[in-house]
């Protein structure tokens, strides 16, 4: 009898060994930052390429909403744009009028200034040139002027219109899917042709290459671990093994709580401890929701 005792145990120590066991520092499962996109737009799904553990890139289009209406009032607001504008003066040829005639006067002025000093003209005429120049560039001033004024009456009426062209442009670029993040789809919640709303969840995206192990540690381990520090991570492999892991500690919680239930028995639970969030590499082993422990020291 003693002796299966004796036999039993070295069994036991022996597995224990063969499993490379070391009790763990903390224990968490992993999990993903998981973003739900959904539409910015309302109508129709013209266009939906996504499917559940497809990759998609950061910035992808992956799926379009209806967006005849908006293409028909955008080209409707740009003939209104249009029309308001052919009514602007073209103020080149009527100020070129008066331009004509200050260079007219100003050539007869010269033309009057040398007969004066041949004795051929009387000093009123050149009198009655020099008073017509400042009368005619007046009338270039004030027409330029009440042009302008014209111009500037009917651009401010296509400002409203320019305004609402924008806002259908910004509408049409929200008809359009973009993925924002590069990630494996986990749940997908429409099917292309589906008629959608603002703010409909289209489906859910993360990033699985970095994974996160939550776990949680008593306030005597604080003094052991910081952020930015390396530790080792460990989860469950066939035949009864571990494979380890290299883990960086991101992110440590400033106040304490009581020990998640799902980690911990009912007594354990009283106790208070800290959230700890460990970033490891995924070669696609890792799983959200996969249990995996940490160790401090190696």
């Amino acid at each position: 009898m003693k002796l299966l005792i004796h036999t039993l145990a070295a069994l036991l120590l022996l597995t224990a060994c063969g499993k490379g066991d070391h009790t763990a520092d903390a224990y968490g499962n992993f999990e993903a930052t998981e973003i739900i996109v959904s539409a910015e737009g309302t109508g129709r799904l013209t266009g939906f390429d996504v499917e559940e553990g497809a990759k998609l890139a950061e910035n992808a289009i992956v799926g379009s909403i209806d967006s005849t209406q908006l293409h028909l009032k955008r080209q409707q607001l740009g003939a209104n744009i249009k029309a308001v504008l052919s009514k602007q003066p073209d103020v080149s040829p009527q100020l070129e009028v008066i331009r004509q005639q200050i260079a007219t006067q100003g050539r007869e002025k010269r033309r009057i200034e040398n007969l004066l000093k041949a004795n051929a003209a009387t000093p009123k005429q050149l009198d009655d040139i020099n008073a017509q120049i400042p009368v005619l560039q007046k009338q270039y001033a004030s027409l330029s002027s009440s042009l302008q004024t014209q111009i500037s009456g009917i651009r401010s009426e296509t400002k409203p219109l320019e305004l609402q062209a924008d806002q259908v442009r910004n509408q049409l670029d929200q008809t359009r899917v973009v993925n924002p993040v590069n990630g494996t789809v986990l749940t997908k919640y429409v099917e292309k042709g589906e008629v959608v709303n603002y703010g409909k969840p289209l489906y859910r995206i993360a990033n699985l290459d970095e994974m996160i192990l939550r776990v949680y540690i008593g306030a005597e381990q604080l003094s052991a671990i910081k952020n930015g520090q390396q530790v080792k991570v460990r989860t469950d492999a066939a035949g009864g093994k571990y494979r380890d892991w290299t883990g960086i500690v991101s992110w440590i919680a400033s106040e304490a709580e009581f020990t998640p239930k799902i980690i911990q028995t009912k007594e354990e639970r009283t106790q208070l401890v800290y959230a700890v969030k460990v970033k490891v590499k995924n070669d696609g082993t890792l799983k959200i929701g996969m249990p995996g422990e940490i160790i401090l020291a190696n």
